[in-house]
This record gives C-alpha cells, structure tokens and sequence, in this order.
C-alpha cells in the first residue's frame, strides 16, 4: 500500500514541478556549460562576424576602387590608391597592375613589415593569377605573430588590370579585447584611473574582482573624491574652510552639486565629515562603463514596397536585427525626421565614417572640451550607427531611422570608462542643445544621486531617456537603466531568447537584439559586437521613430506606446527578462499615427501652431 500513496505522491510533486516550470522555464533550463564560457563563445561569434564583415565590405570597395583604376596608370593611378589608403586605413598596401605586366611593376601605395609582405607574396601572385582567369580572389587569414592580414585581387570590369591588396585585420584584435572588456571577461580597465576602487554597489564594502561573476553588483569609485550636493548653497568662504579641512586643492560644480578631491582623505573619510554639513547627500565618485559585450533621393525616401527592403552591402546577409523587430514595415509608416535629434552619450562617435555623414550632428566632448567628440573605442560608433547608419546608400549597413541625427556626446575615455560627473554632465549638455532622446549604452550598480538628479533634470524637460541593463546575468540592479524616469533595455538573441549575459529584472521595461549586431565601428570599417549596448540603441531608435511620427507626445507617452506595442515573448504579460517583450516598430509607430486623431492632439497641434507663427513674427519684427 505504502508504495500506491509514495507514488501518488511523487506524481503530485512532479505535477507542481512541471506547472512552475511551465510559468517560469528560464529559472529551471540547465545550463551546457558555465556563463563565462558562454560568453566566450560570443566573443569568438563575433570576431567571426566581425572578419566576415571586414571582407565583405572591403571586396564592395576593391570593385569600385577597381572600376575607377580602369584605364589609368602612373601618377593617376597613384592618386586613386592613395586616396582609397586615406579613406579605408587598413588597406595597409595597395597594388595596381596591367594584365600582362608582372606584379612587382605594377603602381603601388602604402608598405608594410617586410616580413608581413613576405608572407603575403604566394597570395598576392595568387590574386594576380585569379585576375587573368577574370576571377576575384580573397586569401585564407594570414598571421604574424598577434596581427591579422589577408590579400584581397579584383579585376577591373574590362579585364585589363587588377587591384590587388594586403589588408590589416587589426579590427579583429580590438574587437577580441573590447569585447572581453565589455562582457566583463576582463576585470574594470583601470589603466588611466590609478585610483579606482572596486565596491560592492550596495555597502560600498571593498570588493576584489578577481573573475568574471565577481562583476555583478560591483561599482567602481574613486578613492580620494566625494560628490556632494547642499541643501543651501554654501557661501564662498564656507567653500574655503570645506578646501581647507579636507586638503582639497579645488572643486568642480555642475548645477547644484560639487565634486571635491582629497589628497589625504579617502571616499568614506570624506563622506563622514560631510555629515556635519547640512547636505542632501554625499557620496562616492562613481565611474561608469559600456554595457556592449562590443545618399538619399526623392525615390529613395517613398514609401513603396522597394525601399522597405534597403540595397545596403551587408544588410541582407548581417542584419537579422531589423527584421526581426518588423522595422522595415515600421518605415511605411515613417522613417525619421531630421527635428528629431538622437543623443548618443558615449565614448564619441567616428565622425568622418562614410555611412554616417549628413546624419551627424556636432556634439560635445566632456572628456576633453577643446576637441571634437572623437570615438576612440568603437563603442559610440557602433551605437550610433544602429539607430543612424545611412539607409539605401549601397554601403555598409542601414540604421533603424532614415533621418534622425545623431548628436555625439562624449563622456567616456579611451579606456571605456568615466566618471559620474562627466556622464551627468553630458545628460545635462544634450538636454540643453536640443537632444528629444538620449542613449546610454553604459552603467554600474551604484545607486548615484548625482547622475540620477541630471537624470531627472533631463526627465523634467521631455527627453525620453533609454538605457541599457547589463552584462553580467544578473538581478541586481544597473544604473542608470533603474532609475524610474530611465526606461530599461535587456537583450535577446535573433532566436528571440534571452541573451545568456543580459541583466534581469522587474527594473526591465523591454527587450531589443543584442547579439552579434552588424554596424559601423572607426575607420570606415564594420564590426559585430554584442551586449545590452547594442539592444539599448535599438529601443532609442524606436523612441526616435515615434517622436517623428508625432511630435507632439510627451515622454511618458512615448515610453507608454513602446511597452504597449512590444512583442509578449516571455512568460504571459510583463516578466523580469524580457519586460513587456520584444520591441515592434511598426506596431509602434502605428500607434503613434493613431494618437495624432486623439481628441487631446488637435488642442496641441493648433497652439504649437500659434507658438511657431508668434516666434517667425518676433523674429522677423526683430529683423
């Protein structure tokens, strides 16, 4: 009888078991093999992509470079090598050559290591030899020693000649190493912060990083500043006496809060002896990271059935990421309005990338005010060209929106990382000048007061702030994805899963691609990167999208229709890995068409209406 009622029993237990599992699979899947292994594999997924792409594009412009050689020689073909090596720097030497001539003879620009070359030959001759056949060629990868070349032959179109190139792979080692970086494989780069320390985000309680896991939660701060912010603005020899006591040589100010450094004292010294003071809060410098894992005409802008499907290079084959997130349907509806600028708040943006002009904006360098706002990462260019690469140009990749520029904000230096001030502060910029979305692609666990009252500032003045939850697997939450004015990006796969690294969370508003994303990284040149980085840009796309399709929606409106209109992909309604679901655009933006026959736009629309003629008449009095 025993064994009837033991197995009566077991059945019952497994019938729970399967009922939980059944509203929460993602807490019970088995996992093959250890999350730091996993993300290891999307390094490797993406250094992959990321060599596929470099090839792809780069026999697109051997094509062209090969079609304007025809005919040429001497001086004038000089000239056209010379400027493909200016315009695409790691074409590291350049070789044009007559059918019949031998390769040494041909007109050539650019040198490289002897010993590089040297291993090259048998593949350059090799090119050569394709060329004759009326064949293109690309070489096998060629090492020497931690760098990465290989030998690209394309014959011009009447067969006459053939451009044959040697090119430098070295977007694959900083791909490796920003992406290490960013998965947190690698522990907080510190390099150009000697005084940074490790936190527990919660006790401020100093915390090793020794390994990957040890990341989640962590903070990083540093050690000899405080950020403090009055209650009653302090009097100029109030300042003094503050200077005097804690041995401060000076003191930066943004808005109402002050950010003091001490040689003598250190963060929670300092903390202490603010207690005295009458102060909202003091608290540590927080430094901040990326949260990656790494020509238009008339015809070209209707909104036929042809430009739903762009003609650009490596759309086709790369960007799994659009369709997915019916963003080309969406583009029927509206493809962006140049009004409607895009705030990227980065490590800066590569300005001169030929997939992003005309969609540019000045922007502003915190890091160093006197230049411009130059990525010297990859991380900024990589975002911006998400939501703003050229659409139906024949290059590269296409970008979310058609028109929205980009405004490039620097806050983040050559290391990936910057402080609280510097991100608050360009929160703040961007605001000033106009931004209507902002995109932060970084974040720690520090719960900061300081960037969450830029944060708030910003808030107040409509700007739909989008940021990025993540990398590290885990619940705790990330800021500024947390804070309830910030609306949170996790990512998925192109399976429509959760992406192994993605952060979690009630915080979580929805979820966009982030693995293995196609898009533009400095030099002209492509890369796949993955990480909540490149799902956050998505969603800013979105917001982007909406603002144009009506302007006239507040913020809260506009964060409203995204998780309205996301895709339920999780556990019925909202969870905590993928919020309210994967984001639709064309959902989306119908959504936001709809409004515009609400009964509350009319009243909008005529005042802005009034406001927009009263300011041309000021103007024009004024005139």
């Amino acid at each position: 009888m025993w064994r009837y009622v033991l197995s009566f029993a077991l059945a019952a237990v497994f019938g729970v078991l399967l009922a939980v599992y059944r509203q929460h699979p993602q807490d019970y899947q088995v996992q093959p093999m250890a999350e730091t292994s996993q993300k290891q594999l999307l390094v490797n997924q993406d250094i992959e992509r990321t060599d596929e792409l470099c090839r792809t594009q780069c026999a697109l412009d051997f094509r062209t470079g090969a079609a304007e050689l025809q005919g040429k020689s001497g001086e004038a073909a000089k000239t056209v090598l010379e400027r493909l090596r200016s315009e695409h720097g790691h074409m590291d030497r350049l070789i044009w050559s007559g059918k019949e001539q031998a390769l040494e003879e041909g007109t050539a620009a650019g040198a490289v290591d002897g010993g590089v070359e040297e291993a090259a030959r048998t593949y350059m001759q090799a090119a050569k030899d394709a060329a004759k056949r009326g064949e293109s060629y690309q070489s096998p990868k060629i090492r020497k020693g931690e760098e990465a070349y290989f030998v690209l032959g394309q014959p011009s179109p009447d067969g006459s000649g053939v451009l044959i190139g040697l090119v430098h792979q070295e977007i694959l080692a900083h791909v490796a190493d920003h992406q290490r970086k960013n998965l947190r494989l690698q522990q907080f780069p510190i390099e150009s912060h000697p005084k940074i320390q490790s936190a527990d985000a919660a006790t401020l309680r100093d915390k090793a990083v020794q390994k990957p896991d040890d990341s989640a939660g962590t903070s990083h701060y540093h050690e000899n500043e405080v950020v403090v912010r009055f209650n009653n603005t302090p009097s100029e020899d109030q300042l003094r006496q503050i200077q005097r006591e804690i041995g401060a040589a000076s003191y930066r100010k943004l808005g109402y809060t002050y950010v003091f450094r001490a040689e003598r004292l250190e963060a929670k010294d300092l903390m202490n002896y603010f207690r005295k003071w009458d102060v909202a809060y003091a608290e540590p410098h927080f430094f901040y990271v990326t949260n990656d894992v790494i020509m238009k005409t008339e015809t070209d802008m209707s909104g036929s059935e042809a430009s739903l499907q762009p003609n650009d290079y490596l759309y086709a084959r790369y960007q799994w990421n659009l369709p997915i997130t019916d963003t080309n349907q969406g583009w029927a509806v509206n493809k962006g309005d140049k009004n409607v600028p895009v705030a990227v708040v980065d490590t800066g943006v590569d300005i001169h990338h030929s997939d992003l002009q005309g969609n540019l904006l000045t922007g502003y360098n915190v890091v160093n005010p006197d230049t411009d706002p130059l990525d010297d990462v990859g991380h900024g260019t990589h975002v911006a060209g998400v939501i703003s690469a050229l659409v139906n140009n024949g290059l590269g990749v296409a970008g979310m929106t058609w028109y929205n520029p980009v405004m490039p904000v620097k806050v983040l230096d050559s290391s990936g990382s910057g402080s609280t001030y510097a991100v608050a502060q360009g929160v703040i910029w961007a605001t000033d000048h106009g931004a209507k979305v902002i995109n932060m692609s970084l974040g720690n666990y520090a719960d900061a007061q300081f960037l969450h009252d830029a944060i708030r500032y910003a808030y107040d003045h409509d700007v739909v702030l989008i940021a990025a939850s993540g990398n590290d697997n885990t619940e705790r939450p990330g800021f500024p994805a947390a804070y309830p004015e910030v609306f949170a990006v996790a990512a998925t796969d192109s399976n429509n899963n959760k992406a192994a690294f993605s952060n979690y969370g009630d915080y979580i508003d929805v979820a966009a691609p982030g693995v293995s994303i196609a898009s533009t990284y400095p030099h002209n040149q492509y890369a796949a990167l993955s990480g909540t980085s490149m799902a956050c840009p998505h969603v800013t796309a979105l917001a982007a999208l909406i603002r144009s399709t009506n302007p006239l929606l507040k913020n809260t409106e506009v964060m409203d229709i995204m998780r309205q209109s996301a895709r339920d992909i999780g556990t019925p309604g909202k969870d905590a890995y993928f919020g309210y679901g994967l984001i639709d655009v064309v959902k989306a933006v119908q959504m936001a068409e709809q409004s515009k026959y609400s009964m509350t736009y009319w009243p909008k629309w005529a005042a802005r209406q009034i406001e927009a003629a009263a300011t041309k008449f000021t103007a024009a009095s004024v005139k």
